[in-house]
């Protein structure tokens, strides 16, 4: 009798294990929701309305609820189209977004602008490394760029190479500042808004603390990509993927000549950031202003930049066709959520996660809550699916341990941001590491010291936030 392994066997166990779709997973954790239902038991909460009106859970009012019908599984289906609608408004919000960006980014503007910024540091790799993250991270935080970024990948990695530097240290500047910046977010509408939202919060408020951390975040990311440029440049050997055919550089990429109408279509956009401030704080704006901004934005870009209007048209159905899969996912975890309320578990849960952290110091409270979303964040790599899916939960355990829930906020910020560098299910970091060929394995050496510093950075400005009553 042979003791040969089959083939299908041996390929089964030759394959590495590959994490599921987000979309996937999403639907995944539906199942798992609705089983916690049957199994978990109903309970609730007392509320309030405090003095800023916003309802908030009372501590130490949970009762358990005997006696509630237990969820059909036909409520995993029925939730979808439900969640989509409570959701419509941040998703139709985050569509429009995408439209907007696809339209400015193919008049060039945005590829101009950074092209032109890295060429003009070009001959000095510190410079290049600090303006280069600095700009990345103040795109995603104020406005939430990342796959536009993209398409920059091959100047960076013509220019450190030239500079004697690797694909690591090119890639590392775009990585550590886009993350950074969605991390540090000060207005980014895909994370700060819908967090914000979902936590009863004015949009964007706050933005004074996040701004203060903002430049200390930067610099420690610089530091370390800098760091480890200067090693590789003193030593080619030294360089994490000096043995890798794939990621030696590629022919060079020469960036858009940065125009009179580009230049226009930038300040154009830069105008349209202090309209959506002034209009959020002296007006009240919310998700139907926003978007009709960037709706204007849209054809006044269109018509400056000579557009065709079904050029335009085509532009933005593309953009906002790019985003629908965020779109999808804020729905799909916005049911999970829906499922827990339907069987009136969601409080139980609360009251189950909030209970060893009752005991602790708030300061300590806030840094647990950092661990959670960073954990979370390895398994929903969208920023808005994330805050659907944890803030329902964070927003009243910040009410029960005493923490203001811009607290919340912000370590949703931390661990959201900071971990998509390192997340393998973060489809942005993978398309850009795989476009410079640099193997995973080799990324998580390079890029996890630095996911600890900013870890550390965020638990400090996270107890700090806790003190001063941060709200």
């Amino acid at each position: 009798m042979s003791n040969a392994t089959p083939p299908i066997q041996e390929a089964a166990a030759k394959a590495p294990f590959k994490m599921p779709h987000t979309l996937a997973l999403m639907f995944m954790l539906m199942i798992a929701a609705l089983v916690m239902t049957w199994v978990l038991p109903a309970g609730s909460f007392q509320t309030e309305i405090n003095d800023a009106g916003r309802e908030v859970v009372i501590a130490g009012t949970f009762t358990v609820i005997e006696d509630q019908p237990k969820l059909s599984p036909l409520a995993v289906f029925t939730s979808i189209p439900r969640a989509l609608a409570q959701a419509q408004g941040i998703i139709f919000f985050v569509l429009l977004i995408g439209g907007a960006l696809a339209v400015i980014r193919d008049t060039g503007a945005i590829d101009a602008l950074l092209g032109r910024a890295v060429v003009r540091f070009g001959s000095a790799p510190g410079l290049l490394i600090l303006a280069g993250v600095f700009m990345f991270a103040f795109g995603s935080a104020t406005i939430g760029m990342a796959v536009e970024y993209i398409p920059l990948a091959g100047v960076l990695i013509a220019l450190c190479v030239a500079m004697r530097l690797d694909v690591v240290a090119a890639i590392g500047i775009l990585v550590v500042g886009y993350c950074i910046g969605y991390g540090a977010a000060l207005t980014n509408p895909f994370t700060v808004v819908i967090a914000q939202n979902v936590a009863e919060l004015q949009p964007i408020s706050g933005w004074e603390y996040r701004l203060v951390w903002f430049a200390p975040f930067v610099l420690i990311g610089v530091h370390h990509v800098w760091s480890y440029a200067k090693r590789v440049q003193a030593d080619p050997a030294k360089s994490l993927v000096a043995d890798i055919p794939e990621a030696q550089p590629p022919a060079h990429v020469e960036p858009p000549a940065m125009t009179r109408t580009r230049l226009i279509v930038l300040l154009l956009t830069l105008a349209s950031l202090f309209v959506l401030v002034w209009g959020i704080t002296q007006h009240g704006w919310y998700l139907t202003e926003l978007s009709a901004l960037f709706i204007g934005l849209t054809l006044i870009v269109g018509v400056v930049a000579r557009l065709q209007i079904d050029q335009i048209a085509i532009s933005f159905t593309r953009g906002a066709s790019e985003l629908a899969g965020t779109a999808l996912l804020i729905g799909f975890a916005r049911a999970i959520s829906l499922l827990l309320e339907d069987g009136m578990v969601l409080h139980t849960i609360v009251d189950f996660m909030a209970s060893p952290l009752e005991t602790l110091p708030a300061e300590v409270s806030a840094v647990g809550m950092l661990g959670i979303q960073s954990m979370m964040n390895l398994f929903v790599a969208s920023g808005s699916g994330q805050a659907y899916l944890t803030m329902p939960l964070m927003a009243p355990i910040a009410d029960l341990v005493g923490v203001e829930r811009q607290v919340a906020v912000l370590a949703f910020l931390y661990g959201d941001g900071f971990m998509n560098m390192i997340a393998p299910t973060n489809p942005v970091l993978m398309g850009i590491i795989g476009l410079a060929g640099i193997p995973y394995t080799r990324w998580f050496r390079f890029i996890l010291p630095l996911i600890f510093k900013l870890l550390g950075a965020g638990a400090v400005a996270l107890v700090i936030a806790v003190q001063i009553g941060y709200s």
